[in-house]
């Protein structure tokens, strides 16, 4: 999973990727942006390596972006700067609360150049399928349908609108999926706050754009992160810091896109998985490796629940909670999961 980490300049954009990820931002990056990981917070996955012991522990991992700063005042670069987030599977816009800015203007900024870097994209496109139709080539009627697909789409950006709510017809997804268009990704606002006194009249108006909000003190969690770990509860508690906002987003990013995880694990390593919730067996494989999901005979799947509940696999097999499921089976979060496969 990637989440791209937008903003204008000054929103506090660089501080709340480092807080994420740990990674100070780069200065000699600035004009490029820069990729950072952070490791995502799982109970179960602590308490299965405490159970295991294996000799390698490879917790989930999600990729992080972090974008050029947008320009407020000239967007005729803000295109080009989000180019580097179109394979992001979710935006997290970070909007400073500040004195004197208007978070609710800087949401509906952010959409209007999303919009406008699709536009780009598609119009790009139509004007050399428009050139190309006119020829006398032999796919002059593939070129045309491919026109046809995308002069509704580019017809909704010229309007203004996002394509959140667009219907993509089977030609219409075959044609931009090259594109990875940004106003078709799910949307998160990090509202960046000076302390821990959070305006929930700001909150609610950002809310009501039609996006999911995690509003929080991140500049201040930062400077608190950077103390001996002995002096951060004293700190934080002093402050009025609660649950990490850290925590707080990476939850929210996986409501926003669907995501679960799934393990396998034995003696040699335990390893958690990202997955689209809804996915299959046969996917879940292939997110371990591509020649399990070739080869793909059944899964042996249990509750990673049932085994910390019950202590281990033998006495979850006893309680008859293992399960062999084949390659329709729709993975659920928590499985634990064995693949069985020839290739």
């Amino acid at each position: 999973m990637r989440i791209g980490i937008v903003g204008y300049q000054g929103s506090g954009k660089s501080t709340v990727f480092e807080l994420l990820t740990g990674v100070k931002p780069d200065p000699s990056k600035h004009h490029v942006g820069q990729v950072g990981i952070t490791v995502v917070a799982d109970e179960r996955f602590d308490k299965l390596v405490a159970l295991y012991k294996p000799k390698k522990e490879t917790p989930a991992r999600i990729e992080l972006f972090d974008t050029p700063g947008l320009d407020r005042r000239d967007q005729s670069q803000n295109a080009q700067r989000l180019g580097i987030i179109r394979e992001a599977t979710v935006l997290a816009q970070v909007v400073g609360a500040f004195s004197g800015g208007d978070p609710v203007a800087e949401v509906r900024d952010f959409v209007t150049d999303m919009v406008l870097a699709d536009l780009q994209v598609v119009n790009n496109r139509v004007d050399r399928l428009k050139k190309d139709v006119t020829k006398p080539v032999p796919n002059r009627v593939q070129i045309q349908e491919e026109l046809d697909s995308l002069l509704p789409i580019a017809a909704k950006l010229e309007g203004g609108e996002t394509l959140h709510d667009f219907k993509f017809n089977e030609a219409q997804e075959k044609s931009t999926k090259s594109f990875s268009l940004l106003s078709r990704k799910r949307h998160l606002v990090l509202l960046n706050t000076t302390d821990s006194n959070i305006d929930a009249k700001v909150v609610a108006a950002v809310e009501a754009l039609g996006n999911p909000v995690v509003a929080g003190p991140y500049g201040l969690e930062l400077e608190v992160a950077a103390l001996p770990e002995e002096d951060r509860a004293i700190f934080a508690e002093e402050m009025g810091l609660g649950e990490s906002s850290r925590i707080r987003v990476l939850r929210a990013v996986f409501e926003l896109t669907g995501y679960l995880t799934f393990y396998t694990c034995d003696e040699k390593e335990v390893h958690a998985w990202l997955l689209k919730q809804g996915s299959n067996a046969v996917e879940a494989a292939g997110t371990i490796h591509t020649d399990l999901a070739r080869g793909f005979i059944r899964a042996d799947v249990m509750s990673t629940d049932d085994l910390l509940r019950l202590g281990s696999e033998r006495e979850v097999k006893a309680a008859g909670l293992h399960r062999t499921e084949g390659k329709d089976y729709i993975v659920r979060d928590g499985d634990e999961i064995v693949v069985k496969f020839s290739v």
